[in-house]
């Protein structure tokens, strides 16, 4: 048999009512002194119905609102109890009755079914301008550079001896060496730049 609205409920009925573990009820008791449930022999707490609707606010503060326990311990200074016991489920308030459904009206006894129309095709959508990124495109064929076009600077780097932090200096021999492997690069970064000023 289910316990009258204004009958006193023990933690762990409080916490089924919440859905919050005993020991969080226990915490917030510490922390908010307006929650004074009633204790009986053996210190067993018996909570009214006026403190599970303050504890139902201080949940929807807590864990749904997203305020601290200084903020909710602030607003509670500020706003007074009954308004944070107003925030959350209440044990205090009367639920609202619930509507009933309108009656089905009767159908004629002699009615036909109304014929269903087809449905109009829904109208062409209009596809987007671009459907890819420039880079899903397939890279274009690599361009044959030549290096007596592009001369690399026959000014011989000094020779250091490797560093511990940042890169060494690149010789002009091992940047030709590397020049087949960079013009697909150099040709990919000039064609995504002639797309970017279209």
């Amino acid at each position: 048999m289910a316990k009258a609205k204004d009958a006193f409920r023990t933690i762990s009925e409080v916490a089924e009512w919440l859905d919050t573990p005993t020991h969080v009820l226990r915490f917030w008791e510490s922390k908010f002194s307006q929650i004074k449930p009633v204790k009986g022999a053996g210190g067993r707490r018996y909570y009214r119905p006026r403190d599970m609707d303050l504890l139902g606010g201080i949940k929807q503060l807590l864990h749904h609102d997203g305020l601290t326990i200084k903020g909710t311990q602030k607003l509670l200074r500020e706003k007074g109890v009954r308004y944070v016991a107003t925030l959350g489920p209440s044990m205090t308030m009367d639920e609202p009755a619930p509507t009933p459904a309108p009656a089905p009206k009767p159908a004629p006894a002699a009615a036909q079914p109304a014929p269903v129309a087809p449905k109009p095709a829904p109208p062409p959508q209009d596809t987007p301008a671009q459907v890819s990124l420039p880079f899903d495109d397939p890279p274009p064929p690599p361009l044959a550079v030549d290096l007596a076009a592009h001369p690399v600077p026959s000014k011989r780097l000094p020779d250091v001896p490797g560093r511990l932090i940042g890169r060494a200096p690149v010789h002009a021999a091992d940047l030709r060496a590397q020049a087949a492997a960079i013009a697909p690069l150099l040709t990919r970064l000039a064609t995504v730049r002639a797309r970017m000023q279209d």
